[in-house]
């Protein structure tokens, strides 16, 4: 090799304007955890609809842009996991902040048998096949009468009322026990 084609390259990982980006991002996050603090409650609530929203359309541009699989079934986890979470509520008593990783491990549990056969289609059958599956699991959900069958339910304040980090909560931000738990559900 001659010395000039052995040219010393530099890779950047890091710009001034990815630099600014991340701190920006972590102003903003700072912000949207102290929000409950001065914000009205519609605009929290509008925001998480808001954030929920985006959350399932990133989960969509994952699946269908960087993987090119178009799946109309994915709302079969969403809501394995919010049943699984309230019927850990509800049933076996659980606070409801522990109860969401149980949601979202049941929601894992219900993904390897539907990849097990959604991962076998291509194409529009991959996507039919998807939605085939949510369909399977909204009408199994729906016999479910526990936790309010297909027209659902909502947590009984017995379960809202002693949420954990409530008091801490309602003492750092210095807001009422209902607000605290607002800010925590």
């Amino acid at each position: 090799m001659t010395p000039a084609s052995t040219a010393n390259f530099r890779v950047e990982t890091r710009t001034n304007i990815s630099t600014i980006a991340a701190v920006a991002a972590v102003v903003i996050i700072l912000a949207l955890f102290a929000l409950p603090a001065f914000a009205s409650r519609s605009l929290i609530q509008d925001l998480f609809f808001i954030l929920t929203m985006l959350t399932l359309a990133q989960f969509w541009n994952l699946l269908a842009g960087y993987g090119g699989l178009v799946s109309v079934g994915q709302q079969a986890f969403v809501g394995m996991g919010a049943y699984a979470m309230f019927a850990a509520v509800i049933l076996w008593g659980l606070d409801p902040v522990p109860a969401i990783l149980l949601g979202g491990l049941a929601a894992l549990v219900l993904a390897v048998p539907f990849g097990f056969f959604a991962f076998r289609l291509q194409g529009a059958y991959f996507a039919i096949g998807t939605w085939v599956l949510a369909e399977v699991a909204r009408l199994v959900i729906a016999q479910w009468r526990a936790v309010g069958g297909g027209t659902g339910t909502s947590l009984p304040r017995s379960a809202t009322e002693n949420i954990v980090f409530t008091e801490t909560i309602a003492t750092l931000l210095d807001v009422r026990a209902a607000a605290a738990r607002d800010i925590l559900a």
